[in-house]
C-alpha cells in the first residue's frame, strides 16, 4: 500500500506481491452457473454462485482463498446498473473472508450467454 498515491476505491489492494511461488493457478472466466446446469436469477445470488465454483477449484488444487493474489471481474452493462454493482465486490470481500487482493471490476455490454449477469477470473499463487 504506497502512501505516495491514493488509497484502493473500495476493499481491494493496488498490488500484491508474491516470492517464492512454485505453483501458479489461473482461472477462466468462471461463469454462474450451478452443477445442475441451471444459473441463478439475481446479479448477487450469481455472484455468489461463482465464488462458490471458484472455491470449489481453488479445493481441487489444494488451494484456498488465502492464496488468491487477483481477481477480475466482469459485469454486464444492464446488471452493473445502480446499486446493485455493490453486491458484486460484497461477494467478493465476503469469498475473501476481508483479505485485500488485487482487483478489477470491468462493466461489459454482454456475456457469452444472455442469462449470464457476471463473470469472474481469478489467480493464486502458492
Amino acid at each position: 500500500m504506497p502512501t505516495d498515491i491514493a488509497p484502493p476505491a473500495a476493499n481491494y489492494a493496488h498490488a500484491v506481491l508474491t516470492t517464492g511461488v512454485t505453483r501458479w493457478l489461473h482461472t477462466s472466466g468462471v461463469v454462474p452457473v450451478r452443477p445442475d446446469g441451471s444459473v441463478p436469477d439475481g446479479l448477487a445470488e450469481q455472484a455468489n454462485q461463482i465464488w462458490a465454483n471458484l472455491t470449489s477449484i481453488l479445493r481441487g488444487a489444494d488451494l484456498t482463498v488465502d492464496s488468491v493474489v487477483s481477481v477480475t471481474t466482469y459485469v454486464t452493462t444492464a446488471a452493473a446498473a445502480g446499486p446493485d454493482l455493490a453486491t458484486v465486490m460484497a461477494a467478493r470481500d465476503a469469498a475473501l473472508g476481508g483479505r485485500r487482493v488485487a482487483s478489477t471490476l470491468l462493466t461489459v455490454p454482454a456475456l457469452a450467454q444472455p442469462a449470464w449477469l457476471v463473470e469472474v477470473a481469478l489467480v493464486a499463487a502458492a
